[in-house]
C-alpha cells in the first residue's frame, strides 16, 4: 500500500455495529491528526544531526499522484489525466526534493535498503520519464545494494517499453493493481481496466523476469458477490503470482463512493465488515491450500524467504523512511513528517529551495515502542524479546492489560517471548491495535 495520504478513523470495538463508511487501516502511530505544523522544526533538527554507525535501515518512498481516472473508493492524493508538461515538471520536482535531503548531514554515508514507488499510478509516467526519474535517483542515491525496489503498475500502463526500463533500472518487485477479475465489478467501482488487461499485463511482466510479482486484490467491492470474488481469486491462483495481497475495501469520506452512499445514489449496498472478513479468511485458506504462506494480515506468498515485502517489514521493525512527493510522509530517527497535500505548493516550496513540509511529530521512546509493537502485530507475530532488548522495557508488562483482554477473546496468544495473533485476530487486527495506544491517542482520527 502507498504511503502518501493520511487516513480516517473509525476504529470500533469488535462485535459492535460497524458502519460501512470510514477508514480502519492503521499505517502508523500516533495517528496523523496528532501531527502538527508547529513541530515541523523537529525535521531540521533531525536532518542536521550527522548519521551514526548503527542507524536504522533506510528506505525511500516516491509518490506519483497521477491516474487516468480516480477510482470511486480511492482516498490517496491523485490528479486525473495530467498533461505531459505536468508530469515532466513533477519528475523534476521529485529529484530536486531528493537532492535537498541528500545534502543534509543526516544522509551522509547512508545507503538505501529498499525503495517503493507508489501512487496514484507510477506507471502512468512515460518510459522516458520513468527512466529519467529512476536514473536521477540512482545518480544521487544509488540503490545497488538495496534488498528490494518495488514499483506499482496498473494493467493498462504496464507496457513492454515501461517494463523494460524498470527491469534495466534494477526494480525487483512489481505490484499490479488487479482488485478483481470481473469486468462488471471493476466497472461499478470506477476501475478503467478489465480482466483482459490484467492477463495481458501479467504476461508481459512475466517475460521481463522480475524477482517478485505481486497482485493486489480487494474484498467487498461494490457489486461483488461471493461467486465473483472467489472466481476472481481462483483465476489469480491459477496465474501463480509470487505474492497475493488482499485488502478489505473501505469507504473514506473524501471519496465518490462515500458521497454516493450518503446521498442514496448507490444502487447496491456495500458488503458488511463481517462479510469482508469472512471472504478474506476463506481466501487465505484457499491460498494456503494452493501452497502459499500467509505472511501478514493482508498477504500470502509462495516462498517467504524468496518473496519478502521488505518495504513493509522493515518499516514495521523501525526502519527510517524518506518520502518524496505530494502528501508523502517520512519517518527519520523518531520523527514523523508529511509533505503538503497539493501539487502547486509542493512545487513552489522546492522552487524556493524549501522542503515542502506540512506537519510533523516527534515520538517519545515509549511511543516508538508502541509504534513498532502495533505494526508488528499486523505481521502476525511480535518478538517481545527483541523489542525489550531494543527499548529496555518489559514489553509483556507494558502491554499486560490489552494482551490479557485480547487473549481471553481468542484473538492472540502470549508466551514468554512472543505474541502470536490468531487467524481470527489477524482478520480484524486493525480493530485490535488501538487497545495498545496511549489513552490520549485512542480517539484520535487518522486525518
Amino acid at each position: 500500500m502507498a504511503t502518501s495520504a493520511p487516513q480516517l478513523s473509525g476504529h470500533a470495538e469488535p462485535h459492535t455495529a460497524e458502519p460501512p463508511e470510514g477508514n480502519y487501516f492503521v499505517s502508523t502511530y500516533p495517528p496523523f491528526s496528532c501531527w502538527e505544523s508547529g513541530q515541523v522544526s523537529e525535521v531540521a533538527r533531525v536532518l542536521e544531526k550527522n548519521a551514526e554507525d548503527g542507524d536504522a535501515a533506510l528506505g525511500l518512498y516516491v509518490h506519483v499522484p497521477f491516474c487516468l481516472r480516480r477510482c470511486d473508493y480511492c482516498y490517496y492524493r491523485s490528479y486525473s489525466a495530467p498533461s505531459r508538461e505536468q508530469t515532466d515538471g513533477y519528475v523534476e520536482a521529485l529529484l530536486a526534493e531528493l537532492v535537498m535531503y541528500v545534502r543534509s548531514p543526516a544522509m551522509v554515508g547512508r545507503r538505501l535498503d529498499f525503495a517503493y514507488f507508489g501512487g496514484g499510478t507510477p506507471s502512468l509516467l512515460s518510459a522516458e520519464q520513468i527512466e529519467r526519474l529512476l536514473g536521477g535517483i540512482k545518480g544521487v542515491f544509488p540503490w545497488g545494494d538495496a534488498r528490494e525496489v518495488s514499483f506499482e503498475c496498473a494493467p493498462k500502463t504496464a507496457t513492454p517499453r515501461r517494463l523494460a526500463v524498470l527491469k534495466q533500472a534494477g526494480v525487483t518487485r512489481i505490484s499490479l493493481g488487479v482488485q478483481q477479475l470481473n469486468d462488471d465489478v471493476l466497472a461499478k467501482n470506477g476501475r478503467i481496466h478489465r480482466a483482459a488487461d490484467v492477463e495481458r499485463a501479467y504476461s508481459q511482466i512475466g517475460r521481463h523476469g522480475f524477482q517478485t510479482v505481486n497482485l493486489d486484490l480487494m474484498a467487498g467491492m461494490v457489486g461483488e458477490t461471493e461467486h465473483s470474488f472467489f472466481a476472481s481469486l481462483d483465476r489469480v491462483i491459477a496465474m501463480e503470482p509470487d505474492s497475493v495481497t488482499i485488502y478489505m475495501m473501505e469507504i473514506p469520506p473524501n471519496t465518490p463512493l462515500h458521497r454516493a452512499l450518503q446521498d442514496g445514489s448507490l444502487d447496491e449496498p456495500p458488503a458488511s465488515w463481517d462479510v469482508k472478513r469472512d471472504r478474506l479468511g476463506q481466501a487465505f485458506s484457499r491460498l494456503e491450500q494452493a501452497g502459499y504462506t500467509v505472511r501478514s494480515a493482508y498477504s500470502a506468498v509462495r516462498d517467504p524467504q524468496r518473496h519478502p515485502f521488505v518495504y513493509q517489514e522493515a518499516q514495521y521493525r523501525g526502519a527510517d523512511l524518506l518520502g518524496l512527493g505530494v502528501a508523502s510522509f517520512s519517518y527519520l530517527n523518531g520523527v514523523h513528517f508529511q509533505n503538503v497535500a497539493s501539487i502547486e505548493p509542493y512545487q513552489s516550496s522546492l522552487a524556493d529551495d524549501r522542503l515542502p513540509l506540512s506537519r510533523a511529530y516527534r515520538l517519545s521512546d515509549d511511543e516508538q515502542l508502541v509504534r513498532e509493537f502495533v505494526l508488528q502485530l499486523k505481521l502476525g507475530q511480535v518478538d517481545m524479546r527483541a523489542l525489550q532488548d531494543k527499548f529496555g522495557v518489559d514489553v509483556k508488562r507494558r502491554f499486560a492489560a490489552p494482551l490479557k483482554s485480547l487473549a481471553a477473546k481468542g484473538w492472540l496468544t502470549v508466551d514468554d517471548d512472543r505474541v502470536t495473533v490468531s487467524r481470527d485476530g489477524l482478520l480484524r487486527v486493525d480493530r485490535l491495535i488501538p487497545a495498545f495506544y496511549s489513552p490520549r491517542h485512542r480517539e484520535q482520527s487518522y486525518w
